[in-house]
């Protein structure tokens, strides 16, 4: 597949449907690459901010994205209908701190970008294909990315208001594709039960709406409005659905199964599938997924043969965060007497491969290049399970504490999943002299 952006300009103009300010939207034709970007132009200087999941701020009720002071709200309507046309670079320009609302669905959205036209690009789209599941659990509240039918991306959504008689249980599955959702999910709008219609309006949260504007249900069913579909309301959740995962910033091919899920969740999802969207990238780029090899450990770490004990270093979350692994061999010479019937990792040799990949974390950071990392005190520290030969430790470390001669990390060692090894981890940061 190729990447894809709009051939003309197009705009639109609306109140958000929380602020009720009045809001003007203009869609850009972007380049290959660009990816998906909002531009605040009503700041003296316009402020960019990717449809990234990096860019994500905390909200209720609908996805908000910012870059330092400088938000935009209730994105996600936008954002579906730009994915579901298979739109993968475009500038969105808007003159508010929020998208507006119009009618509390993605269908005039979907209709402003279809007639400006789609352009395609001469770039490869960047796929993620769901190999194995991803999940996301919370309470009673679900979303899971599945494999499913090879090029198909759907989305699947149980819905259940049993205590709201006018909307009960209800269950949709849905094959994103242009056609079908301009026809059964852009309609769909955005929906809130009377009782929650009232506290918002006395919190000043959309005031400037009455029924006739936006999808609200009493017991008996909508108020002063109708229904477009009979399940309308499993209809946006799925809308949604694919609004906030347009954050993971690839194109997903695969099923998306969710019980009683929000924004939340949903987001949370994006967040993982980008991380292993990058991972994925990163293995067919390099041909492994290592960050950092061994030559470049090497060339941080001071430790050689046999007292080095990590082998790559696959992700680096900036400063604070780390994942290396130890690949365990039979070759290991601990393994020569520890013990020669019975070969099992030395709990202190687990402790001194994560205090080695801690090294590797503090290392990030630019004061502290050239310095070692000197282990002082381990508390908590916790032996749950043997390593034997053919076994992967995964080693991870997460900082607690940074100073300028000092350092804490939390960290845990893993295999197949399971935790082998905890500990708390204090060091002195010094000079490497050596």
């Amino acid at each position: 597949m190729k990447q894809k952006t709009i051939k003309n300009e197009a705009s639109l103009s609306g109140k958000g449907l929380f602020s009720g300010s009045a809001v003007e939207v203009k869609f850009i034709p972007a380049e290959a690459d660009t990816g998906i970007v909002f531009v605040r132009t009503d700041n003296p200087s316009p402020t960019k901010i990717p449809a990234h999941v990096s860019s994500l701020i905390e909200t209720s009720r609908r996805t908000a994205l910012g870059k330092g002071e400088v938000t935009i709200s209730t994105t996600e309507h936008c954002l579906a209908a730009v994915y579901a046309l298979g739109i993968d670079n475009l500038v969105i320009e808007v003159a508010g701190p929020e998208l507006p609302g119009l009618d509390g669905s993605a269908a005039c959205y979907m209709e402003a970008l279809k007639n400006a036209g789609i352009k395609q690009l001469a770039k490869d789209v960047n796929e993620f294909v769901v190999t194995e599941p991803i999940g996301i659990v919370e309470d009673d509240a679900s979303i899971y990315a599945l494999p499913g039918a090879e090029g198909k991306y759907t989305v699947s959504f149980d819905l259940n208001y049993n205590q709201v008689d006018a909307i009960g249980k209800q269950l949709f599955s849905f094959e994103v594709t242009p056609e079908s959702f301009q026809r059964e999910i852009a309609p769909a709008r955005t929906f809130l039960l009377e009782k929650e219609a009232v506290e918002f309006q006395k919190n000043g949260i959309g005031s400037h709406l009455s029924p006739e504007d936006v999808l609200v249900i009493g017991e008996d069913g909508p108020i002063s409005n109708e229904f477009r579909f009979e399940d309308e309301c499993v209809r946006h959740k799925v809308l949604d659905i694919i609004g906030d995962l347009v954050l993971a910033g690839v194109r997903i091919k695969g099923k998306i199964v969710a019980s009683r899920s929000g924004h939340e969740l949903n987001r949370k999802l994006a967040a993982k599938i980008s991380e292993l969207s990058r991972k994925q990238q990163r293995k067919k780029k390099r041909g492994t997924d290592a960050l950092l090899d061994i030559r470049n450990i090497q060339r941080i770490l001071p430790h050689r043969y046999p007292f080095l004990l990590v082998d790559k270093i696959v992700d680096i979350e900036h400063d604070s965060k780390i994942v290396g692994v130890k690949n365990v061999t039979f070759n290991e010479l601990f393994f020569q007497g520890h013990f020669p019937s019975n070969p099992i990792m030395p709990g202190v040799l687990i402790v001194e491969a994560l205090a080695q990949v801690s090294g590797l974390l503090f290392a990030q950071k630019l004061e502290n290049t050239g310095k070692l990392a000197v282990l002082m005190t381990m508390n908590d520290v916790k032996i749950r399970r043997s390593v034997v030969p053919g076994d992967q430790l995964v080693l991870l470390a997460e900082t607690e504490k940074v100073r300028r001669r000092s350092a804490q990390c939390r960290c845990q060692a893993k295999v197949d999943g399971k935790v082998a090894a905890e500990a708390v981890l204090k060091f002195m940061l010094i000079d490497d002299d050596v």
